[in-house]
């Protein structure tokens, strides 16, 4: 089962993120700031020199409408600087502010309605109509994410160099963290993470939807998988870099354990048992999966043995294949030295193994054993056919052609050796051919001592 990428919340909650400090409130009045009135001047000014600032300060801004709010100066360095509201068709709207130098640094309406780490609200605020209701803003974001929620309540948490971040809480009562870019941009990526994700302690954490009704989220989903588990302990792992999928640990208390897959919405997709999500970031971290995989391996050792494979399950990984009615196991066993790919039907009849000698011809590659385990069996399949000096010291999948296929195989003496001809069903080999009769078969023999000049 192949491993696949997973965005890990905890990841951003470390990151060092800051609020706005805004210069201007330091010479400008409170008061006159957090509920101004909005002059034509004001007006004519702001969306004069809108254009510019928005390029500078790296927004992609429909501009819709604008004020120009004060001048002030730095107390440290006395330099002067001005500042700006925007507002922005079908987007967040934003304070820009222009520092002496000429650049300009842009903070979202979401972030400077967010009080201060003294509890105090910002002094300067965004006051334009398009403006007053931030949510709206964010609204085209959260829907980039392809999560489902409308936003309740929102809270402006910071920024750094590259991402700003905000909690969102929907009106079904879920919260989650949305990540946008720096400032933000509908043309760049954008994510949510559900808080919990986010450990209470850290920089990055949610307020808004307190813990208890973060995790009854993943209560619902385990509720939805039908495998009668009294959720003990759970956790949030990630979401699929690939498909946007969400993935929880859950612990059961009757002593298992599943990671449930979740759409980017929350909606139930499936319960994998522990003891087969090793792929899945490292696997579950709440349940002891000894015990199971155990387990698992005395049920496989029985369906391996009933399609006619004596092996001893001592290790298992699910391949990650949808075929009707199927499931494909790679195995490993504690009684041979070579494996096998087992494809167990789930209705218990028409079930078969493919020792890894051979497995490849039917698309399936074994990566439990090492491929000299399969030497002795190509080696038998060269004494069935009659050709009784060669033992197999190295060996090639070559394909399959005219419904037949081909392994091309070494021999340990260092004369040539041979392409072995098989019949796929059933799988069964049928004629040794020297290399010089295989120069059309799959590009020929290639292996050390095998390829004909």
């Amino acid at each position: 089962m192949r491993a696949f990428g997973l965005c890990v919340a905890a990841a951003l909650a470390a990151a060092v993120l800051s609020l706005p400090t805004l210069l201007l409130a330091a010479s400008a009045t409170p008061a006159a700031l957090l509920a101004p009135p909005i002059t034509k001047d004001q007006r004519t000014k702001g969306m004069a020199d809108a254009p510019a600032l928005i390029t500078s300060a790296g927004l992609d801004c429909q501009l819709a409408d604008a004020r120009f709010v004060g001048s002030g100066k730095d107390p440290k360095t006395k330099a002067a600087n001005s500042l700006y509201e925007v507002a922005c068709t079908g987007s967040e709207g934003a304070l820009i502010q222009k520092n002496a130098d000429g650049t300009a640094v842009a903070f979202t309406c979401a972030e400077v309605a967010t009080p201060g780490k003294d509890g105090k609200p910002n002094s300067v605020m965004c006051a334009l109509p398009g403006n007053l209701d931030p949510k709206a803003g964010l609204a085209p974001f959260i829907a980039k994410t392809g999560v489902q929620c409308v936003a309740a309540q929102i809270r402006g948490i910071g920024h750094n160099a590259t991402a700003s971040v905000f909690e969102v809480k929907c009106a079904s009562g879920d919260g989650y963290i949305l990540e946008t870019s720096a400032p933000p941009r509908l043309d760049k990526p954008a994510s949510m993470n559900p808080c919990i994700g986010y450990d209470p302690t850290l920089n990055v954490h949610c307020e808004l939807t307190d813990r208890t009704a973060a995790m009854a989220v993943v209560d619902r989903l385990a509720s939805q998988a039908g495998n009668d588990c009294a959720v003990k302990d759970r956790r949030f792992i990630g979401a699929s870099s690939a498909t946007g999928s969400m993935y929880y640990e859950v612990a059961c208390q009757n002593g298992k354990g599943y990671v449930l897959q979740a759409s980017a919405s929350n909606q139930f997709q499936k319960a994998i048992p522990c003891a087969e999500a090793d792929a899945i970031a490292g696997g579950c971290t709440l349940t002891d999966t000894r015990q199971a995989k155990t387990e698992q391996n005395g049920l496989y050792t029985q369906l391996a043995r009933k399609a006619g494979f004596q092996c001893d399950v001592s290790g298992y990984a699910p391949f990650a294949v949808s075929l009707a009615g199927k499931e494909v196991v790679e195995l490993s066993c504690s009684n041979r030295p070579d494996g096998g790919i087992g494809v167990f039907a789930t209705s218990g009849a028409g079930s078969i193994v493919y020792d890894c000698a051979h497995s490849e011809l039917e698309s399936f590659r074994c990566s439990l054993t090492k491929p000299s385990a399969a030497y002795p069996t190509l080696t038998a399949d060269l004494r069935k056919l009659g050709k009784n000096s060669c033992a197999v010291s190295n060996a090639r999948v070559v394909g399959v052609a005219d419904q037949k296929g081909y392994i091309e195989v070494a021999c340990a003496d260092g004369l040539p050796g041979y392409m072995i001809a098989y019949t796929l069903n059933p799988l069964a080999p049928v004629t040794p051919l020297v290399c010089a009769e295989a120069k059309n078969i799959g590009g020929g023999c290639t292996l050390p001592g095998n390829k004909v000049g």
